[in-house]
């Protein structure tokens, strides 16, 4: 019988198992969904269905640079234990690679982009019932530059954190790097204070207000602690208002002007930010990682 999209879908869904994989096992049980799953699971690819309500909060950062164009992708596993091992790191790196060779718009699309002989979401499945832990590709950005601009590449903890920058009007790299570290370390929110909303701004200028008359400041001279104090909000969220890392004498956007660049965009990822944590068993962890030996 002929195999329709949706029958591929449901059994992917209810198995975990590759787009080809599934359709071949329709195929070959002629669209009969249990004996399908049934096939899977004697193949062993079902395995990763079995971890799919699992919590993958660990994992790498990654930036693949080519050209003009560089992407930074964040690909996760359960334990830190795996984001240490080898065959996961070449996983973050392929994925990564695969993406900036597709350039699809989402993690949806990226994980129907082929791969070798199949697809991303093939390949990462594969690498599941391998390593013996959930793996997901969470989330990534493309940039593009031109020749006139630099990319800057940052890595922290082999990962955990990782920077990718553009700066204008320089083909400098360690420069860029430079400020990709300062932003791994002091995380701004924003390139400048152009970029944060008039509404923020007013709702940090009224707490502000609010905190100084509750301190019992004469209100003839809270206009201007708000002013001072709104300056120090700016300098916290702020990349170009920050004191760089490497120089505390001056602060981002100047140093950066100084080479005749700016900062034009800067993505930062954090493995895990955002996500909830699973319960942290340290026997657990070495338990399982000593009967996989």
């Amino acid at each position: 019988m002929a195999i329709s999209a949706s029958m591929v879908k449901e059994l992917r869904e209810r198995t975990g198992a590759g787009m080809m994989d599934c359709k071949k096992a329709l195929t070959e049980t002629d669209g009969d969904m249990e004996k399908a799953i049934d096939l899977l699971r004697e193949k062993g690819i079902a395995k990763a269905a079995n971890k799919a309500d699992r919590i993958a909060a660990e994992g790498l950062t990654y930036v693949a640079v080519e050209g003009n164009k560089a992407v930074i992708v964040e690909v996760n596993s359960e334990t830190d234990f795996v984001s240490k091992n080898e065959n996961f790191k070449a996983l973050v790196a392929n994925v990564a690679k695969n993406i900036l060779s597709n350039n699809p718009a989402d993690v949806d699309a990226a994980l129907t982009q082929s791969f070798e002989e199949a697809t991303l979401a093939d390949y990462i499945n594969t690498q599941i019932a391998k390593i013996g832990e959930k793996l997901s590709l969470r989330r990534f950005q493309i940039v593009e530059k031109t020749d006139a601009d630099a990319f800057g590449a940052y890595l922290h903890m082999g990962g955990r954190i990782g920077v990718l920058t553009v700066l204008s009007g320089t083909s400098d790299e360690e420069l860029a790097k430079d400020v990709a570290m300062h932003i791994a370390a002091i995380n701004p929110k924003y390139i400048s204070r152009d970029e944060v909303s008039e509404e923020e701004v007013i709702r940090e200028r009224e707490v502000l207000t609010q905190q100084a008359l509750n301190e019992g400041k004469p209100e003839n001279i809270v206009a201007k602690m708000v002013e001072g104090r709104l300056s120090k909000y700016f300098e916290d969220i702020c990349l170009n208002d920050q004191p760089f890392v490497k120089d505390g004498d001056q602060k981002v956007g100047k140093y950066v002007a100084n080479k005749g660049a700016s900062v034009v965009s800067f993505t930062r990822y954090e493995v895990g930010e955002g996500m909830e944590k699973r319960e942290e068993n340290f026997a657990e962890e070495v338990m399982s990682q000593v009967n996989k030996k």
